[in-house]
């Protein structure tokens, strides 16, 4: 299926989707590898990665000591060593299991947030990002940016945002946290227009809780109410799903 420009790609499982994605990531970082020093990548941190890292991790032939990785988004207020923290989660699940030429993290503790904002805006425009590993929530957020905070022409690289009630809960759906009340109320992301600067972008969404997402960000017009459908517009970007995240649109054709 192609959305735009947007291409889509159904797979039966998520271990497939995962697989295939984790596959196509890894032959693009080679092909970079061949023409430049160092790609930059951003990664998604969130249990629909889970499929995509773990094989990526395991990808041969990859000089990573020539990545230099970044994450999209934090939460602000954690403790530092809180399972829940995004940086974390890429380290337990990426980072440590590849020997990266660097590991950039989002600091959402740090004393002067707006500084931290500045500080990670100034080297994503120092390592222009070649690859964007995305999700999409179940409110068709692209990182932290939710509908309300989604601004397709922002100026920003980086900024604190509220999180909605619908982005709360799904960390909640998604056992990260045990109640909503425990969800944060405030993050750091990068946003929509800093994103899509990657060359290349591939978005990995597996599961029924995303298919309305899904739906929203291939069938409604491109809006800021529905952030994901800004991915049509992106010249290089590829739609992972699986059947149960594609079981809400209205037509639907296996790839492989």
């Amino acid at each position: 299926m192609k959305a735009g420009n947007l291409e889509v790609k159904i797979f039966d499982t998520r271990q497939e989707m995962g697989a295939k994605a984790a596959e196509t990531v890894a032959a693009k970082i080679r092909e970079l590898l061949k023409a430049k020093e160092f790609v930059n990548i951003i990664f998604a941190s969130a249990p629909s990665q889970n499929e995509f890292l773990a094989i990526l991790s395991e990808e041969k032939d990859i000089a990573w000591e020539r990545i230099n990785a970044f994450h999209m988004d934090e939460y602000v207020g954690l403790p530092a060593d809180a399972s829940q923290n995004f940086g974390y989660f890429l380290k337990v699940r990426l980072f440590d299991k590849i020997p990266l030429h660097s590991i950039h993290y989002l600091n959402g503790n740090a004393s002067d947030i707006e500084a931290e904002c500045e500080r990670y805006s100034k080297l994503l425009t120092d390592f222009p990002t070649d690859i964007v590993c995305l999700g999409i929530g179940e409110n068709c957020h692209l990182a932290f940016n939710d509908p309300h905070v989604a601004f397709f022409d922002d100026p920003l690289i980086v900024k604190k945002v509220s999180l909605d009630e619908a982005c709360r809960q799904q960390q909640v759906n998604d056992a990260c946290f045990i109640s909503f009340d425990e969800v944060p109320q405030y993050a750091l992301t990068i946003t929509i227009p800093a994103l899509l600067k990657a060359k290349y972008a591939y978005a990995i969404v597996p599961g029924v809780k995303k298919s309305e997402a899904i739906q929203h960000t291939i069938e409604d017009e491109i809006s800021e109410a529905f952030p994901s459908t800004i991915l049509r517009n992106h010249p290089e970007a590829i739609l992972y799903i699986d059947k149960d995240s594609a079981g809400r649109l209205t037509q639907t054709s296996s790839s492989n």
